[in-house]
């Protein structure tokens, strides 16, 4: 379904992986998707009850892409595009070595140059949707990369990833699920354990919430210092259930925006959805929504 580029010189390679039916140079306009913070592979085969079965990180329906887009993702360093193995796949140490938001930032940089200087020159639309994790990159990127003509920063904060935390804490505490006493226990060690973060910025051995604490210090920027200084059509998209990022946090970008007199700003809050827009259902199912936001998004793109 895909083709594969790499973009090599002496100092790194970025791999990144386009599908385009009918190929590339037949697109008009190119739509740039940046996944959350996982080591896992793009596409992973697994065995169960004696049937092989096809996994996907990339949470979108492929035929939903529009025809005129090529539509393009962008591998970690260190993680591969697809693993077939019976054991789990477990990156390189280059993964870890290059977890940074600057890191991320540029390699997507440079694969729209790439693209746009040798395979698709000129394209006239260039999107990027960043989720989660990527939503911290894509705000980055947008105050780099000036070939970019709309931005999709989706279930992302607008404060530091370093406030949701004490955030969440207090919103255990005004549900009742913890005293004010044990609210403020635990917040007093979550700083603790934010100074321990910033002494060590380049540590790699140690971990906190299944990361090295140089993943940590890297994204610990609050995005909304980066979104303020795009000036090109912003979508910010968010599940009022997430529970990964809490929206109390997201309501800072249009606050800034107003308060900064920023039109380019187009904000929505999902109400039942969650951190990758599913929602539960009354009978305990679960409706995924991705492609409804995306379609959304796509229509607003298409009036901006």
């Amino acid at each position: 379904m895909f083709e594969h580029f790499k973009i090599e010189d002496k100092y790194d390679t970025v791999n990144y992986h386009v599908y385009a039916p009918g190929g590339l140079t037949s697109k008009k306009n190119i739509l740039f998707f940046i996944h959350g913070s996982n080591s896992r592979p793009f596409y992973e085969f697994f065995e169960k009850d004696g049937k092989k079965f096809r996994g996907s990180s990339v949470p979108f329906n492929l035929k939903s892409i529009p025809d005129s887009y090529a539509f393009v993702i962008i591998s970690k360093k260190g993680v591969v595009f697809c693993h077939d193995e019976k054991k789990e796949f477990e990156p390189s140490d280059e993964y870890f070595d290059n977890l940074s938001l600057k890191y991320r930032a540029q390699q997507v940089d440079r694969v729209i140059r790439d693209i746009t200087l040798n395979h698709l020159v000129s394209p006239k639309k260039v999107v990027v949707i960043g989720h989660s994790e990527g939503s911290d990159v894509v705000a980055k990127l947008g105050t780099i990369n000036k070939q970019i003509t709309n931005i999709g920063f989706w279930s992302g904060s607008g404060n530091s990833q370093l406030y949701d935390f004490p955030l969440f804490i207090r919103k255990e505490v005004l549900a009742g699920k913890l005293t004010e006493e044990e609210g403020l226990e635990e917040i007093e060690s979550l700083f603790n354990k934010y100074k321990d973060i910033m002494k060590n910025k380049e540590d790699l051995t140690k971990s906190w919430y299944g990361h090295p604490y140089k993943r940590w210090a890297n994204f610990s920027e609050p995005p909304i210092e980066n979104l303020l200084q795009i000036s090109i059509p912003l979508y910010v998209a968010m599940g009022a259930k997430d529970t990964s990022v809490p929206v109390e946090s997201t309501y800072l970008i249009p606050v800034e925006f107003i308060r900064n007199s920023k039109e380019n700003l187009t904000f929505k809050v999902y109400p039942n959805l969650d951190h990758s827009f599913n929602e539960k259902l009354k009978d305990g199912s679960i409706k995924r929504n991705w492609n409804k936001v995306f379609s959304e998004f796509m229509e607003w793109v298409s009036l901006n």
